[in-house]
């Protein structure tokens, strides 16, 4: 970490590259079919925490997406012909490449997203790890041979890549939701096209770089850059495409669903969240706070998983509220460049107005501030960690995604109230529970409509894990054995008359 920090400190915004040990991993071009590509028009791409200009990406549309489909069409019948053990090989190189490189990976990612670099380094590693494990478990794309109901027959099941696939990646996580992703479909034999978020495209292009090197072959991975509703609808629209991964608002995946319908693609969505963070009376209360505390400002709280209601049982709620509004006063805001700070800027100017809305709304109603509560002084898109007390089903906030570091505490009293309190709601990513009772954390646990639940701990993800949601919170998993095996189709084959008449 100290290394990083010098060379943090020591960053001119209109001179990255000298700050970074390989600088061609600030790539200011797309990636089609091998070959980097400009285009007529760009994108500018800033620094959250000053507004600074980093540079420009090509600005590109549906005519550079039909290539990057046709290089990928034309690539995918020798990669899906390739040993699982070989396109392994080239993904455990991939992540090789990542971790060796790492600082500048982190470097690039804190200067376009905002987060403190600690964050990033461990998303890079976090990162990696999918290309590790998946290609690992590519060799594990079993099969089965069923017990045949029929005389003479065998009958066999197998597992092949669904073919062509893309992804549309979020901001908030530019490099692992690449990764997540792209190990999968790559180790199942599929290739595929990213389209990375507008504000986050230079963790993306490091990683075709970093591609490049590994010895993925053209064709096979794809980073194209520009205009989202063009990219997004023109990779809905062919039918050559037989996947999409999204992860991003349930708005845009209801659209993305419509858009794909006609081709009947197989989609992977993770979509908003609204996770509620329930602290009994039997709990841990500082081990409680602390996860709260985790739980709800990890990523400034532009983070799916992020806790938006925070129950707390009557018994403790006081001294609850208590240590964990001095928690949140103990952060630091700043830019992420700096090694003492927690929290960095919000990606845009309407998340900050979010925030001013929730806020307002909550103590209009009745809610107690009990720190923050405006933007900060450092800049436009800094707003304070803020904690609300005293939150009512009423507010906005108590039904709406922040994506923002405000935090809703809300008073129980009942187990079944606050099991039903939290399941009402249309999304259902992820929960968290915390309890010193085993028989209550299985009960409750069992109860939550959440496709994810973490019983005393804010972290739980990982490549092996099966990610996804319930509800309007998504389809499909992503990491695990099942996140492969959403990047492949299963073929029965009935072979009869083994043995004749």
């Amino acid at each position: 970490m100290l290394n990083i920090h010098r060379k943090a400190a020591a960053i001119d915004n209109n001179n990255i590259d000298a700050a970074l040990d390989t600088p061609a991993l600030l790539c200011d071009k797309a990636y089609i079919n091998g070959q980097w590509v400009s285009g007529e028009k760009t994108l500018t791409v800033t620094n959250p925490a000053d507004g600074s200009v980093l540079g420009t990406v090509p600005n590109l549309g549906s005519k550079e997406t039909q290539r990057a489909i046709k290089a990928a069409e034309d690539a995918y019948p020798k990669w899906a012909g390739m040993l699982a053990k070989e396109r392994g090989d080239i993904l455990r190189r991939w992540a090789d490449l990542m971790r060796e490189n790492k600082d500048d990976l982190a470097l690039l990612m804190t200067l376009e997203q905002g987060k403190p670099l600690s964050e990033s380094l461990g998303e890079i590693e976090y990162a990696a790890g999918f290309f590790e494990w998946f290609g690992e478990e590519g060799k594990r794309a079993y099969g089965d041979t069923i017990p045949s109901h029929l005389h003479g027959s065998k009958m066999m099941v197998s597992k092949h890549p669904v073919g062509v696939t893309a992804a549309i990646t979020p901001w908030n996580f530019p490099s692992a939701m690449i990764t997540r992703k792209a190990g999968a479909a790559l180790a199942a034999g599929c290739t595929m096209i990213v389209r990375p978020a507008s504000e986050t495209p230079y963790s993306a292009l490091a990683l075709a770089v970093l591609a490049e090197q590994a010895g993925v072959p053209e064709g096979v991975f794809s980073v194209l850059t520009g205009d989202a509703r063009e990219i997004a609808k023109t990779l809905c629209d062919s039918p050559v495409i037989k996947k999409i991964s999204f992860t991003g608002s349930t708005e845009v995946g209801r659209i993305l669903l419509q858009q794909s319908a006609a081709s009947v693609k197989k989609m992977s969505m993770e979509l908003g969240g609204h996770a509620p963070f329930i602290a009994f009376d039997d709990c841990d209360i500082d081990k409680a706070v602390k996860g709260a505390i985790g739980a709800k400002f990890a990523t400034t709280g532009q983070d799916c998983l992020a806790a938006n209601r925070i129950y707390v049982h009557d018994d403790i709620y006081d001294e609850f509220a208590k240590k964990y509004t001095e928690a949140t006063r103990a952060m630091v805001l700043g830019n992420g460049l700096d090694d003492k700070v927690d929290l960095g800027p919000l990606m845009s100017k309407s998340a900050v107005e979010k925030c001013e809305e929730h806020v307002k709304d909550a103590l209009d109603k009745g809610a107690t501030l009990l720190c923050g509560g405006q933007k900060d002084e450092q800049g436009e898109l800094f707003y304070q960690a803020t904690v609300l007390g005293d939150v009512t089903p009423d507010m906005k906030i108590y039904t709406e995604e922040t994506f923002g570091p405000v935090a809703p505490l809300v008073k129980f009293s009942d187990e079944q109230a606050v099991i039903q309190a939290a399941n009402d709601t249309i999304y259902g990513l992820a929960a968290y529970v915390y309890s010193d009772n085993i028989r209550r954390a299985h009960r409750v646990a069992d109860a939550l409509e959440y496709g994810m639940v973490g019983v005393n701990t804010p972290k739980f993800t990982g490549p092996s894990i099966p990610f996804g949601g319930m509800k309007q919170s998504g389809l499909g998993r992503e990491g695990s054995h099942q996140g492969l095996d959403d990047y492949m189709e299963t073929k029965y084959v009935c072979l009869g008359d083994l043995y004749g008449d």
